[in-house]
């Protein structure tokens, strides 16, 4: 029986103009405890986020998670799995929970399986089984992150230090709004003008967020074209939401495919954003996580 611990961020994807590029941890956690036993079969114990809703046997994300890593590997699957994860990271919200339990999954079973898989193979297996590696770059390294997809297919990171001023703000509601809904609504094709308008702001909100975090550069940063009006409809009270913050200065965009929204701020925001959210959105000011995804083995007695 062999047990690892992983801690993994919650992250936020786009950031406004840099739709399936730009990604940020956040220090918000889920911990995942994962054993491999002699004992077949999986069991599955949630705390916190998605208890009693998820699935506890092999259909849980973690799960497939590790049996993909421990074939890519190239070794023997285990009997048994037990995890235990105390979850935090809200579900179906834009906060990256999907690519949180992926990449603790794929970093147990390299920690667990004695084979090998470097950190590049490690993205892009992530990037293999979310679809893109805008959410899995930060959860694996931490910080703010460009991803991209090489011509061959491979996905490349690099890892930026937000300057430390930068506080994002969360605005998270009730409602969930699940990521392939919200992809489905976003045209094949865009005008030429839109494409060229959000290259520029983001190339200025890595700008802004690394070296001139001031608001009016960061309000003029997060304006995007490519993806937030055509979800709008399918999460009008945080697209509403969004402009209004907006309207009054703060830099605020949908986060990930939503439906939450994040502001940046280099100060308390609450009078600024409180006036503006009703009591179905939980307002939380967080740092930025530095270094990703953790991995630890438990003290042995």
């Amino acid at each position: 029986m062999r047990t690892v611990q992983v801690r993994v961020p919650a992250t936020s994807a786009n950031l406004g103009p840099g739709y399936d590029t730009l990604g940020l941890a956040l220090a918000l956690y889920d911990h995942v405890e994962a054993t491999v036993t002699d004992e077949p079969g999986v069991l599955v114990t949630v705390e916190g986020e998605g208890e009693g809703a998820v699935d506890t046997g092999e259909g849980h994300l973690v799960v497939k998670a590790m049996r993909r890593t421990f074939d890519r590997m190239g070794v023997a699957q285990p009997a048994g799995i037990r995890l235990r994860c105390r979850n935090r990271i809200p579900h179906a919200r834009g906060l990256g929970s999907s690519s949180g339990a992926i990449c603790a999954g794929i970093l147990a079973a390299r920690a667990l399986g004695g084979g090998e898989l470097s950190d590049d193979a490690v993205l892009a297996l992530a990037t293999e089984m979310e679809g893109h590696p805008d959410n899995v770059a930060p959860c694996l390294a931490g910080g703010l992150t460009i991803a991209w997809i090489e011509h061959d297919g491979t996905p490349r990171m690099v890892k930026l230090t937000p300057d430390a001023r930068i506080r994002p703000v969360v605005v998270v509601p009730s409602a969930r709004l699940e990521t392939e809904t919200a992809r489905g609504l976003l045209p094949k094709d865009v005008p030429h003008e839109d494409a060229s308008f959000n290259t520029g702001r983001a190339a200025l909100l890595i700008a802004a967020l690394t070296q001139r975090p001031d608001r009016e550069l960061l309000l003029a940063a997060t304006e995007d074209r490519l993806h937030q009006p055509y979800r709008a409809p399918a999460m009008r009270e945080s697209a509403d939401l969004v402009k209004r913050l907006r309207a009054v200065g703060v830099p605020a965009v949908v986060s990930g495919a939503g439906p939450t929204v994040l502001a940046f701020s280099t100060s308390d925001p609450q009078d600024l954003i409180a006036p503006e959210v009703g009591n179905d959105w939980h307002i939380q000011q967080m740092d930025v996580d530095p270094i990703g995804a953790n991995v630890q083995f438990p003290e042995t007695r």
